[in-house]
């Protein structure tokens, strides 16, 4: 889609973060916005903000993880602008971090639910729309974590890892059948977001918050990634520049850190060496 200016992007977890980055960047390029987050008053807030720049926009409370509530989403877009054309799965949650084997089945299926469960209610909402017009791009937010795994983060890095391999499926499919629709995944490093506070918004129905260990290893993890998405991290905007460069220009890999996306895999490769050798 070279074109963006005219047409309508649709953006989950919108409220802050890379999802608020993406909506000021698509906003300036002319596109008009849905605003989808479960966060009601920061949401309200952002698309004050957006409309006070002249950017078209619609907030709509959403979560991702009941497939009506994204049924609803879509439904909305369709009603209020026509159509839509840019689709971005970006809600997305760390979880409370810890050793694989003491992880709670409620934080492995909060974060499944919301980082694997909210791409896929995405696809299942917005693709066949997007198929038959003919136009549009998906676009679903990964991470360095699709391509490494690090300690303490399991449920994290199988949910990105899992939406690396749907969104390449899903680009093969559509290329396959001249759809027309585009799809990128994107797999920043470490970006300067709210993703180590995605506590506050854990779901009731899961019952109480589990605690968040205290061992050695995760306290160390937690730190380290704290620091990278407050001091250490880049500005979200720079994911946003890539992401619609990306749109633009069909490119299935968008990254802020080329370098070290490449090195892990060739790190992975390496080891497939050593064992053929």
């Amino acid at each position: 889609m070279e074109q963006l200016s005219g047409k309508v992007a649709v953006i989950t977890g919108a409220a802050s973060g890379i999802g608020r980055a993406m909506a000021e960047r698509f906003g300036a390029e002319g596109m008009s916005i849905v605003l989808a987050d479960i966060e009601a008053g920061p949401l309200e807030a952002a698309a004050t903000e957006l409309g006070d720049a002249g950017v078209k926009v619609l907030a709509v409370p959403t979560d991702v993880t009941d497939p009506a509530s994204v049924d609803a989403l879509a439904l909305a877009a369709q009603r209020h602008f026509g159509a839509y054309h840019v689709v971005c799965n970006n809600a997305g949650v760390a979880g409370h971090l810890g050793p694989t084997w003491q992880t709670t089945l409620e934080d492995w299926r909060w974060v499944l639910d919301v980082n694997l469960g909210g791409v896929i209610n995405g696809i299942r909402s917005f693709v066949p729309a997007l198929v038959a017009q003919h136009e549009g791009h998906v676009v679903n937010t990964a991470s360095l974590a699709a391509w490494t795994a690090p300690p303490a983060m399991g449920p994290y890095s199988a949910t990105k890892h899992a939406v690396l391999a749907i969104s390449e499926t899903l680009r093969a499919e559509l290329e396959a059948i001249g759809a027309g629709v585009g799809v990128s995944a994107v797999c920043p490093g470490l970006i300067s977001t709210n993703l180590m506070r995605s506590e506050r918004n854990w779901p009731t129905r899961l019952g109480g918050e589990p605690p968040i260990p205290e061992d050695d290893l995760t306290t160390r993890m937690r730190a380290l990634l704290a620091e990278g998405t407050t001091s250490g991290g880049i500005a979200p905007s720079a994911v946003a520049d890539a992401v619609v460069a990306g749109v633009k220009a069909n490119q299935f890999i968008v990254t802020t850190h080329p370098d070290q996306v490449i090195a892990a895999a060739e790190s992975r490769l390496a080891q497939a060496h050593q064992t053929a050798t």
